[in-house]
């Protein structure tokens, strides 16, 4: 499967559109090449850990990952999931636009 442009980024706040978690808003950890993110607090699964060197064994709850197509960004103005668009600005540089009301939404440094 090829991989499709986003314009999601890490440390986005996104909502989920659709599957068991819909509705729920959080942080992204990360977006991996395969079209997938992580979500904080979205998607929880079990994982049963073996000990390890400085590591007990039990049971971990952790994020799994859920399709880039599954969430939208909420944008900080309006609180709203919308769809993002590109501008241009006038120093040449890209930035990302809400669709619904027009303003720039930050990029934020991890």
């Amino acid at each position: 499967m090829a991989r499709v442009k986003t314009y999601l980024r890490r440390n986005d706040r996104v909502m989920v559109i659709a599957g068991k978690d819909k509705g729920k808003v959080g942080k992204v950890l990360r977006i991996t090449k395969n079209n997938r993110a992580y979500v904080e607090g979205v998607n929880m699964v079990k994982r049963h850990l073996r000990a390890a060197p400085g590591r007990s064994a039990g049971i971990v709850e952790k994020e799994a990952s859920i399709h880039i197509s599954n969430i939208m960004l909420v944008c900080p103005k309006c609180t709203d999931p919308v769809r993002i668009g590109r501008k241009i600005l006038e120093d040449g540089s890209k930035v990302r636009v809400c669709k619904r009301c027009g303003e720039v939404i930050p990029t934020e440094k991890a």
